[in-house]
């Protein structure tokens, strides 16, 4: 059995949709056990109110919450956040300061992690934030695996699409009215099930 966990944090949605389609990418390889996290939120619910993203995110309120000891038991751990001005947003940046006891016993070391991103334009900084996620991976000494060109959705220049070598992303619009494209949602399945392969290698499975 191959221990996948899913871990994010979704304002208003994308990254939610997103990650649903990393862990369907997940569960087609043959004894993985696939589980949905999302990380605690820090604003508060009359702030979320204005910004409508309170309704939002009560699509997803079944989803489990994460706490930091968890990942200790997953083979592969495929974080996804939403950008903020290029770097990952701060309910997710709060939740991994909580893993310093990980660090401290080396208990992710050798695990496989992976990240997806949401971002409002094209450009709006969804490289930077994966990328820079990557850096705490490192220091946890976790394996970093991204979506390489075998997934051919990523050559796609036909269409507006997220999606890089460094993981599954979508493109929200500035208002967030534009939903995964069936060609992100193709990106993440790709990335769920590679992820998730290459931990079960890793794992001697």
């Amino acid at each position: 059995m191959t221990k996948v966990q899913i871990v994010f944090y979704s304002m208003y949605g994308h990254v939610r949709l997103l990650a649903e389609a990393v862990a369907e990418g997940a569960r087609r390889v043959p004894g993985a056990e696939v589980g949905l996290f999302q990380v605690p939120e820090l604003v508060p619910d009359e702030v979320l109110q204005k910004s409508g993203a309170l309704q939002a995110r009560s699509a997803f309120a079944h989803v489990p919450v994460a706490v930091p000891e968890q990942l200790a038991d997953a083979d592969v751990i495929i974080f996804g956040t939403p950008t903020r001005f290029g770097n990952m947003c701060a309910q997710m940046r709060n939740f991994l300061d909580q893993t310093g006891g990980l660090w401290a016993r080396g208990a992710l070391i050798g695990k496989v992690g992976s990240v997806f991103t949401s971002a409002a334009s094209q450009h709006g900084g969804h490289e930077t934030t994966l990328t820079s996620f990557h850096t705490t991976l490192l220091h946890h000494g976790m394996v970093i695996v991204g979506t390489p060109y075998s997934c051919t959705a990523l050559g796609n220049v036909d269409e507006i699409t997220g999606g890089t070598p460094y993981g599954a992303s979508t493109v929200a619009k500035l208002d967030g009215s534009r939903l995964p494209s069936e060609n992100e949602l193709t990106i993440a399945r790709f990335q769920g099930e590679h992820a998730t392969k290459i931990g079960h290698r890793l794992a001697g499975r």
